[in-house]
């Protein structure tokens, strides 16, 4: 019961930094660059890739797809944590995945990042590494 909370707990850390951070995306200037001069060249230029979008359409595409992903492995592990325990603590294949998925946030967060989201994953990776070691005891 108590390494269940503890991912359901952890999930819910990032699930709320998902949904701030899809928020921050659509509203408001928060992910804007501070130079609006670059969001206007952002707007302007194609990718080398194609010509179908712009650096600015990809920033936004990017940004909302990242919330997306923080969203559903909150909603995913904080439902298989509540709702289906068993299943959750006794696959070792779910487990590892989402300690590789939080140790993969955790990694971005420290090398390209800011500290909010750094402080976030951290909490959150701790509290689903103490569900891992309640399993074990």
């Amino acid at each position: 019961m108590l390494a269940s909370l503890l991912i359901a707990a952890s999930a819910a850390i990032i699930l709320l930094l998902g949904i701030v951070h899809l928020a921050y995306t659509f509203f408001g200037t928060r992910l804007h660059p501070r130079d609006a001069n670059l969001i206007v060249q952002m707007q302007a230029v194609t990718l080398t890739l194609t010509r179908q979008t712009t650096i600015w359409r990809a920033w936004i595409g990017f940004n909302a797809s990242h919330s997306f992903g923080a969203i559903s492995f909150g909603l995913i592990y904080g439902f298989l944590a509540l709702a289906h325990a068993d299943l959750l603590l006794r696959s070792p294949f779910l487990l590892v995945l989402g300690m590789l998925l939080l140790t993969g946030y955790m990694t971005l967060a420290w090398c390209y990042w800011f500290s909010i989201p750094f402080r976030g994953i951290v909490l959150s990776t701790l509290l689903y590494i103490a569900a891992l070691i309640t399993l074990c005891f």
